[in-house]
């Protein structure tokens, strides 16, 4: 029996606490007990069966203030320090990735766009997770984790190009008729992504951030905390529709945007610590609604690839980045910092696995895959990113 909205939310925000307080004593990240609950209360556990439909449409809320805070992290600033590590290290690291994902797939017998984009999925290592590892270890502030940081962003500036693209390869994929014509129709379709991608950067680089400047100077004008939160969330919630409305892309992509602009303002660090609380509520219900389409049927049914997608996560990607961390002369342990702290995949892997589903372009058992490879790498990444950081750090 699926139940309303109200028992959804209660149960699952209170699953959510109880696994993630449990988990936290066996120092696994509390995203993991967020996605565990969504599946003791989704359709795939015996038991309650929570309202999947309603829960997703909450979580696009979540993904809106979680692409926000994200979008708040994002500093060109601190890409410009280690860019020279960083943009080379991560496009290698995501190619490798990628050309993994891409092989294993095509090897399962799925098509090839398919295949590109479960293996971009398996690219996206987790902004929320990484930071959160740095955090507990000190790293943040120190050079492998201005390095790690760095990386990340390169990886959330690669992920944001994508979800504009999505749409257009899912275009491209439909596109018959003889050569000639179908050569003209994508070469027409690549030209009007690569329009709107000119038309959307040049928006939020000048008038976006204008605007946005603006309208913080006159809400601060009034001195009221509540004014100030509500715009917050108004500027969040409404760019994001706007951007997904205007140039047909993601929520996700906009509220991602919409953060990055803010990030620019005198007063981030306000608007940071205003939107926290909020951001974090709705972020467990997220990754609870992303736990509610989770089937752990997957693991029964395909081990084999399960444990091979995590062999690409944990292994692939980890490995890549540490040689490549080396090739450019660096010492073990920065590697180490920098590979582990990647080993793992999360929110813009779901986003961009839910985008590719929706367009057809990713089948149900590539999104379970993606899925089940985030639940165990999420897990296991804090032995990884322990091991790769002992005593000292």
């Amino acid at each position: 029996m699926t139940h309303a909205i109200l028992p959804t939310i209660a149960l699952g925000l209170l699953a959510a606490f109880v696994l993630a307080l449990l988990l936290a004593r066996l120092k696994i990240p509390s995203i993991v007990g967020y996605l565990l609950a969504g599946i003791l209360v989704g359709p795939h556990t015996p038991g309650f069966v929570g309202n999947s439909a309603a829960a997703g449409e909450l979580a696009e809320v979540g993904v809106i203030l979680l692409m926000f805070g994200v979008g708040l992290h994002f500093s060109l600033q601190d890409l410009r320090k280690v860019w020279k590590i960083a943009v080379p290290g991560a496009l290698l690291q995501i190619l490798v990735a990628t050309l993994l994902g891409t092989w294993l797939a095509t090897a399962w017998g799925w098509p090839f766009a398919s295949g590109l984009v479960f293996g971009l999925s398996l690219s996206c290592a987790s902004t929320v997770v990484l930071l959160k590892a740095l955090d507990s270890r000190g790293l943040a502030k120190v050079p492998q984790g201005h390095i790690a940081i760095g990386w990340l962003l390169v990886e959330d500036i690669v992920c944001v190009v994508v979800l504009l693209l999505l749409p257009t390869l899912a275009a491209m994929q439909g596109v018959q008729g003889s050569a000639g014509s179908s050569l003209v129709t994508v070469g027409k379709l690549v030209l009007a992504a690569l329009l709107k991608i000119t038309l959307l950067a040049t928006l939020m680089l000048f008038a976006g951030t204008r605007g946005v400047r603006w309208l913080l100077h006159e809400v601060l004008r009034h001195n009221s905390s509540e004014l100030f939160n509500l715009a917050i969330v108004g500027i969040s919630v409404g760019l994001a529709f706007l951007v997904s409305v205007l140039f047909n892309v993601s929520f996700a992509l906009g509220a991602f945007l919409a953060g990055a602009l803010v990030n620019g303002q005198p007063i981030s660090h306000r608007i940071l610590n205003n939107i926290q609380p909020l951001q974090d509520t709705f972020s467990v219900l997220f990754f609870v609604s992303v736990g509610m389409l989770f089937d752990p049927a997957v693991l029964l049914h395909h081990p084999v690839k399960v444990l091979a997608v995590l062999g690409i996560i944990l292994c692939g990607k980890s490995l890549a980045a540490f040689l490549l961390m080396r090739l450019m002369r660096f010492g073990n342990r920065p590697a180490l910092v920098v590979s582990a702290g990647l080993a793992q995949i999360g929110e813009f892997s779901f986003i961009l696995a839910s985008l590719a589903m929706s367009v057809g372009l990713l089948s149900p058992e590539g999104y379970q895959l993606i899925i089940a490879g985030s639940i165990l790498s999420i897990a296991l990444n804090p032995s990884l990113f322990a091991g790769a950081t002992p005593a000292e750090a």
